[in-house]
């Protein structure tokens, strides 16, 4: 690469977006763009994936078009964009005709340098009249696991994507970025896309400063209710898996006097748009929710993410889990389980509205890979390993058995034989015909005199009673353990029922030993390590530049984070800067919001250090 090229991204990498460096994996993918190779990037959530794109994109000449799927996503990045002095511009429904036309004239004339679109957009005809004549820099294609069957959020609309590309006069460089991706997914993205010989840049999943624990309260109310008490100060995310319960958990908080907005499907655009409003200018600290909110909200100081219900797959999980800690301090993500949760998600997987738009044959497929994907949530809920491990496995990668950030490795644990127990287990789900589900071999084995058992002869049963004092909660996660490794099966759409699996016989007659791993003790929580006021600054100095930051923001009606984030304050409390000069240095300070905000958050700080050596010069006297 030209040495002209290399200091000119360097240039803009701290005068446009305010870094000195660039994180992993960014240089190597913005310089296979600049040298017009296509490029795809597998890069978890809040590692900067947008930068990698952004940057060519002002380098390069033309306009950069950009496809995404989510309008929020366009509106903060394209508003973000404008803070740091680029002109950007997107195209979806929230547009006026009115306000659509003038975009595109304006993107004809060559006025914004990147243009976010969404892909149903490609196909409209005004659209395409425009794209025929347009010289595009590079396309880049976000969320590009959407293009992928085998993805979780398979849109159709991904597939028109390709031969949009082809259409066009001149080929323009293509790349892609996704947060999740397996390797089938990301085999799908190359050539879905089309992209020729790509640089692949894959980091790797880990997130480090992100602790993971899996709860199965008796009531989930009342342990979120202890996990917000212990939370005060902090902003935070709960997802629940129906509108129903995003209205039951919101009126359960706000009766209960804490700051909370809600955001589903069913509440009108307006009402969510205010909401979502009101909880990333920190005016309400807890967003209640569905899997509806947060894709490309890149709210930073988010601390924790709860699931009052287990999401569909992994791939939801990990991201959704990932909007807490993007600025990099600890974050906490919790999962409230219940099995009621697994029969929830079968239902959403059979009544997709999205899956309605495919053809039969298809639907089918992809139904079966959604059954595929929440099997494999049902089990990280009930997994006695690493629970970091565990997902990081799943999308390929080899971790170390032990992460010393997850509950499961906090846990004090025992290897226990459950061979005696395991085979009164087999042996009654194959003497009672293999027809029940676990509900009833549990009452069956603790001896339960209910009417049922009675009517369905169950109590006749020579293994009746033999678990009687074996308690319903550890007898079920022997039995969810036999699932996992296959010594049992769940099957049946209407009533799931467990039947033998394939490596049962060798333990009802082949002398297989069996061993899991039960839970010794309950240890106290163990909370996410603080940082020292050496490391993150003067407490009180933070909270001062959050409310100028606040004030700053409510001024334009934007984000605070988009102002700066927390990370940036933060640092502005180690450095103490005295002078533009010394501002320049935080990470996160352009010279876009230097020029923008320096003078106020400098005068500030220098208040607040008069003050203070005022109070001290006080107490000395």
């Amino acid at each position: 690469m030209a040495e002209s090229t290399t200091q000119d991204k360097y240039r803009l990498l701290k005068q446009v977006f305010g870094y000195e460096h660039f994180r992993e994996g960014q240089e190597p993918l913005i310089d296979a763009i600049l040298q017009n190779r296509d490029a795809l990037g597998i890069m978890p959530t809040g590692s900067g994936k947008s930068i990698c794109y952004q940057l060519p994109a002002l380098l390069k000449t033309g306009t950069a078009l950009v496809i995404s799927p989510l309008i929020s996503l366009m509106k903060d990045q394209v508003e973000a964009l404008r803070e740091e002095g680029v002109r950007a511009a997107y195209l979806n429904s929230s547009l006026t005709p009115v306000q659509h036309q003038s975009v595109l004239q304006k993107a004809r004339a060559g006025e914004y340098r990147i243009l976010y679109v969404a892909p149903e957009r490609l196909q409209a005809p005004g659209f395409q009249t425009f794209a025929a004549g347009a010289p595009f820099s590079m396309v880049c294609v976000d969320e590009a696991h959407c293009v992928s069957q085998w993805g979780q959020d398979f849109r159709p609309s991904y597939l028109a994507i390709r031969p949009f590309i082809e259409s066009l006069s001149c080929r323009p460089v293509t790349c892609a970025f996704t947060a999740t991706a397996t390797p089938q997914v990301r085999a799908d993205i190359i050539e879905l896309l089309g992209l020729q010989n790509p640089e692949v840049v894959f980091t790797g999943f880990d997130r480090k400063n992100l602790y993971f624990e899996v709860r199965q309260p008796k009531n989930k109310l009342e342990t979120l209710l202890q996990l917000l008490q212990e939370r005060p100060e902090q902003s935070g995310i709960i997802y629940c898996s129906t509108r129903k319960n995003v209205e039951a958990v919101w009126e359960a908080l706000c009766g209960r006097g804490y700051p909370a907005a809600r955001y589903h499907a069913g509440m009108s655009d307006r009402e969510r748009q205010e909401n979502q409003e009101l909880f990333l200018r920190d005016e309400r600290s807890i967003m209640v929710a569905t899997n509806a909110f947060g894709m490309g909200i890149d709210k930073s100081n988010v601390s924790y993410v709860i699931h009052y219900n287990m999401p569909k797959n992994i791939e939801n999980y990990y991201q959704e889990a990932g909007r807490a800690g993007r600025d990099g301090q600890p974050a906490r993500c919790i999962l409230l389980y219940s099995g009621q949760d697994v029969v929830t998600n079968q239902f959403l997987i059979e009544h997709a509205a999205e899956n309605e738009e495919l053809e039969e044959k298809t639907r089918l497929l992809v139904q079966e890979r959604e059954r595929e994907r929440l099997r494999a949530m049902t089990f990280y809920c009930h997994s006695r390993e690493c629970l970091r491990g565990y997902i990081l496995r799943y999308f390929g990668e080899k971790p170390p058995p032990y992460c010393g950030s997850c509950q499961n490795c906090l846990q004090h644990y025992e290897q226990a034989d459950i061979t005696i127990d395991a085979q009164k287990i087999l042996s009654l789900v194959k003497r009672s015909g293999e027809r029940f589900g676990t509900k009833l071999i549990v009452d069956t084995l603790r001896g339960s005199k209910s009417e049922r058992i009675r009517r369905l002869h169950l109590d006749e049963q020579t293994t009746y009673g033999l678990m009687h004092d074996t308690s319903e909660t550890r007898l079920r996660e022997i039995i969810q353990f036999l699932v996992m490794e296959e010594y049992l099966q769940v099957s049946g759409e209407e009533y799931p029922v467990l039947r033998l699996g394939p490596q049962a016989r060798q333990v009802l007659f082949g002398g297989r030993q069996l061993t899991m791993k039960l839970i010794k003790e309950q240890p106290p929580e163990k909370k996410a390590p603080e940082k020292s006021t050496q490391e993150s600054g003067d407490p009180a100095l933070f909270e001062r530049l959050r409310a100028l930051r606040k004030r700053l923001a409510d001024s334009q009606k934007v984000p605070a984070y988009i102002v700066f984030t927390d990370a940036a304050l933060r640092e502005m409390c180690v450095r103490v800067p005295k002078n533009s000069y010394e501002l320049l240095q935080v990470s996160g300070v352009g010279h876009a919001k230097l020029e923008r905000y320096g003078e106020a958050f400098l005068e500030e700080i220098n208040d607040y250090l008069q003050q203070s050596a005022g109070y001290s010069e006080t107490i000395k006297s």
